[in-house]
């Protein structure tokens, strides 16, 4: 089983590329469990239900046209396109495309006095996710 050290990963939310502005990036899916166990079982059996899914992303905050907060004030309260892949570089087998809409529900500006300027969300996504390696 080979490992991967995560360095260059990509990131665009709504047609931006803001990789790099990214700290850490993070694209959780699951699927509801529902209870399938008949009488004479003897186990409980699941069924996979609904799906979804967040985008938690730590940005590196930066207020210039184009940038960060820029980039993401004008789309709270929408539903947008996002893509994230583990590597920056081309789309393949060992560095797939993920691909979605997420609700941008969330907005944060401030910090702590003497760090870095940052923002940390998490976005619910909404509808299909797909994944692509070519």
């Amino acid at each position: 089983m080979g490992t991967f050290a995560l360095l260059n990963e990509h990131v665009e939310i709504n047609g931006v590329d803001l990789s790099d502005h990214v700290r850490a990036g993070t694209l959780a899916l699951e699927a509801t469990a529902l209870d399938s166990t008949a009488m004479g079982d003897g186990w409980t059996e699941q069924t996979g239900g609904l799906k979804s899914g967040t985008l938690t992303i730590e940005f590196l905050d930066d207020f210039a046209a184009s940038e960060v907060d820029a980039t993401l004030w004008p789309l709270f309260g929408t539903v947008v396109t996002f893509l994230v892949r583990p590597d920056g570089g081309a789309v393949s087998a060992t560095n797939p495309n993920y691909t979605g809409s997420v609700l941008i529900q969330q907005h944060a500006v401030g910090g702590s006095i003497n760090e870095m300027a940052m923002k940390s969300v998490t976005y619910p996504t909404s509808g299909v996710v797909n994944r692509a390696t070519s």
